[in-house]
């Protein structure tokens, strides 16, 4: 068994928004150079730790975790629509495994999953059936939040699964973050339709799905002009998770409170939730080494933009 690691952010707006050329080319590097070590390494299985904005996973009910037997893309923003090669075996054996290490899962034998699974297989691999794909959702828009101690301790968990398979090269993506703050309803301040969409806003028409879509592009084309009413980015606060993550030491991320991050990065900054579970599946499998990082804060995209590679 091996191990290799790709944490990005992802967003809806990367075929919605026209940033600098100077960005798009450096994002475009960054991408180009996380496909470059995929291919290098040619996994056999990946491990995507993702969240979910509402498209797939609702409040009628919400798990911290849940491990997908079958998944299927949305097809939101423009991404693949229809199913995944998951593996259910292996699906099923690592909800038991967890669950043997007193971590609640939750399991899903038909898993809806939107852009924030979808757009790193399609980025990485330039479709969403090229590997078998075990996903792994992990709430990172939905209050009440566990605590980081407890994503660190299912990536763990995930971790020493995988490290049981010697037949496999394991991919682990993590996907979601950094800073932003996009239009996403709140629970506490929503009005009646938009509670109506968090409670189960499943399966929407392609009016409505558009409509939904429209006022992230439009709030994206208001943040990058200065003049939308969203939280702005915080770079440093991106950096210096990055450093921790290049570090080996995760224990820092056990201090972050769900309501000092989304004070400091906003209310999607939950997401990284994804990039702790994914690198600590690789720290339990030893020492790691980052072999490429790239930041940019991108206010077109509504998000404080990183890609990381690493592995053991």
């Amino acid at each position: 068994m091996s191990l290799a690691l790709v944490c990005m952010s992802h967003s809806p707006l990367l075929e919605f928004a026209e940033p600098p050329e100077d960005v798009s080319t450096a994002v475009d590097s960054a991408f180009a150079e996380a496909r470059a070590f995929v291919a290098e390494y040619d996994p056999t299985l990946v491990v995507s730790f993702a969240p979910d904005h509402y498209n797939g996973f609702f409040y009628d009910l919400m798990p911290p975790f849940c491990i997908g037997y079958e998944a299927l893309g949305v097809g939101d923003y423009g991404t693949t629509e229809g199913p995944l090669d998951v593996p259910a075996d292996l699906s099923e054996r690592l909800a038991e495994w967890v669950a043997e290490r007193d971590l609640d899962i939750a399991i899903s034998r038909r898993m809806e999953i939107d852009h924030g699974a979808i757009q790193p297989l399609e980025i990485l691999f330039g479709g969403i059936d090229a590997v078998p794909t075990i996903p792994v959702f992990v709430n990172g828009v939905a209050k009440p939040f566990v605590r980081m101690a407890r994503v660190r301790r299912l990536g763990e968990a995930v971790g020493s699964f995988l490290a049981t398979l010697t037949d496999q090269r394991v991919l682990l993506i993590g996907s979601g973050g950094l800073s932003h703050d996009p239009p996403v309803p709140q629970w506490a301040t929503a009005n009646e339709a938009q509670r109506a969409m968090l409670l189960n806003g499943r399966h929407p028409t392609a009016a409505a799905r558009d409509a939904r879509q429209q006022r992230v592009i439009d709030t994206a084309r208001d943040f990058a002009a200065g003049t939308a009413a969203i939280q702005d980015l915080n770079p440093e606060w991106d950096r210096a998770l990055m450093e921790v993550f290049a570090s080996g030491d995760l224990s820092p991320v056990d201090a972050m409170t769900p309501a000092r991050m989304a004070e400091d990065a906003g209310n999607s900054a939950h997401e990284v939730r994804t990039w702790v579970a994914a690198f600590s599946a690789l720290r339990s499998a030893g020492e790691y080494e980052v072999t490429s990082s790239f930041y940019r804060p991108i206010r077109e995209f509504i998000a404080g933009f990183g890609v990381m590679t690493a592995r053991q």
